[in-house]
């Protein structure tokens, strides 16, 4: 099983905004759960901002193997749902762990 594992910055700085921002990004890419094969569960989080410097989203999803994981990044709903999530994060980072 691959553990994927992303975190990115919200562009938005309004408190208000960034709310809005970061419940479209989950209710985008949680919406994948049971749409996409291989895709064994995902959640989207917001940091509580207890610390400061912590980035601001993070996603873990489960896939039954790499090719799954590719499937999921290809697949066209993931496409579009990344696509948004770039328009509202200015940083990314990841990481694909085999557990």
């Amino acid at each position: 099983m691959i553990r994927h594992i992303v975190a990115w910055n919200l562009v938005a700085t309004d408190p208000a905004e960034r709310t809005t921002a970061f419940e479209q990004v989950k209710a985008q890419l949680e919406g994948l759960g049971g749409v996409v094969p291989g895709l064994r569960s995902i959640s989207v989080s917001r940091d509580v901002g207890a610390t400061a410097g912590n980035w601001d989203i993070v996603l873990v999803s489960e896939h039954d193997d790499e090719e799954a994981l590719a499937v999921y990044q290809q697949h066209p709903d993931h496409v579009v749902a990344a696509g948004f999530t770039r328009s509202v994060t200015k940083d990314r980072v990841s990481v694909d762990v085999e557990v």
